[in-house]
């Protein structure tokens, strides 16, 4: 009887490995299409910009009358912190400060 441990000149236990390498190749390609085609003008970085505050939202607001300088630090990190007690991260992981 012919099995694959016993190769006399046969395709032999590496004919196995073929299947392996395919499916690698398979999951390499749909990897690489979800990360850049399929996820479209997004990009990856969209993911990590969802997380923080929204662009209507008075920490965002704030934020960006710091960067444009109507307001100065100190002004930043009180009202910050006001904002934060009521909109902001504080709220978002249970209410726990």
């Amino acid at each position: 009887m012919q099995t694959l441990a016993h190769w006399d000149g046969g395709p032999g236990p590496w004919i196995l490995f073929f299947p392996l390498i395919w499916a690698a190749v398979v999951l390499g390609v749909v990897t690489v299409l979800r990360r850049t085609v399929w996820r479209g003008r997004r990009g990856p970085w969209r993911a990590m910009a969802d997380a923080g505050p929204s662009g209507d939202s008075p920490i965002a607001m704030l934020g960006r009358r710091f960067a444009s300088g109507d307001i100065d630090e100190d002004e930043y990190w009180r009202r910050l912190s006001v904002l934060d007690e009521q909109f902001g991260r504080a709220a978002g992981n249970g209410g726990a400060a």
